[in-house]
């Protein structure tokens, strides 16, 4: 009987140990911005303070802003690079598309992720402009393929890296703890100066207005315009950009389908027909 109890116990002990070998968060963090902006070495310095985390970088060489969900369908160069002595992550010469599928199918390939950061982002990307959105385009990837995501922006100026990471470090607990919801991207955006609060809004309303070009050269077949940038200010209240405008954080739940559902039936009904000749 002792014997017995003696083995039960073995077994019991060598179960805890392989779910507590097994309880590591694997995050992978990837950016926009490039692998050498000094934002995403602070939010990795402050989501490996949380228990059972690793973490694993993977992010453009350079700075890829803009470039949305796109990809880079030529050879895929990746370097190894290190903050001083210490290996701070993967540099992959595309898109931030790229540098989260390189890292999925690749670094997560014997020991997948469990959830996906793109950030911390050097401006925000509120509203209708986080489709062009490469740090929101890194975030859709890792939902692409099955895993969740947060995506990070903050205000160029003005805002506390460090605070701002440890705001993110307290929804990975909440993952790490809860469950993450799935098919779901988080885009949280701060901005600048005292914060009112936090708001979870629907992405609306664009603060650029990137329509303007002004020519600045011609001739016979050639024109160059310059395209000049302007800011806008929102004025429906019920939007993410109109929350982050008046000095809230902005939390809000994005998916990758963009289907208009409700115009499926009535286009069904259009009486469309296709032409044999």
């Amino acid at each position: 009987m002792k014997c017995f109890k003696n083995i039960t116990l073995i077994i019991l002990l060598l179960c805890i140990t392989r779910v507590a070998v097994g309880q590591n968060y694997r995050i992978l963090i990837s950016n926009d911005d490039g692998i050498q902006s000094p934002l995403i070495s602070t939010l990795k310095t402050e989501i490996e303070k949380l228990p059972n985390v690793e973490v694993i970088v993977a992010a453009p060489a350079q700075n890829q802003s803009g470039s949305s969900q796109s990809t880079n369908t030529g050879p895929l160069e990746v370097e190894k690079i290190f903050k001083g002595d210490q290996f701070l992550g993967y540099a992959v010469n595309g898109r931030p598309a790229d540098a989260v599928r390189f890292g999925i199918r690749i670094l997560g390939k014997d020991k997948p992720f469990d959830l996906v950061i793109s950030g911390i982002n050097s401006g925000s990307n509120v509203g209708n402009l986080s489709h062009l959105s490469g740090t929101v385009g890194a975030a859709m990837e890792g939902l692409y393929h099955g895993i969740p995501a947060i995506a990070v922006s903050q205000e160029s100026r003005g805002v506390n890296t460090e605070a701002t990471s440890r705001f993110i470090a307290q929804l990975v607990a909440k993952y790490q703890n809860e469950g993450a919801p799935k098919g779901v991207v988080l885009s949280v955006n701060i901005p600048a100066g005292e914060l009112k609060g936090i708001m979870v809004k629907p992405m609306g309303d664009a603060y650029l207005d990137m329509g303007n070009y002004e020519l600045i050269s011609e001739t016979d077949n050639k024109m160059v315009y310059n395209q000049r940038i302007g800011f806008v200010r929102s004025q429906n209240e019920q939007t993410d950009t109109y929350a982050y405008q008046n000095g809230y954080v902005t939390i809000t739940p994005i998916k990758f389908d963009w289907t208009a559902y409700e115009l499926m039936g009535s286009i069904s009904n259009w009486g469309l027909k296709l032409e044999n000749k």
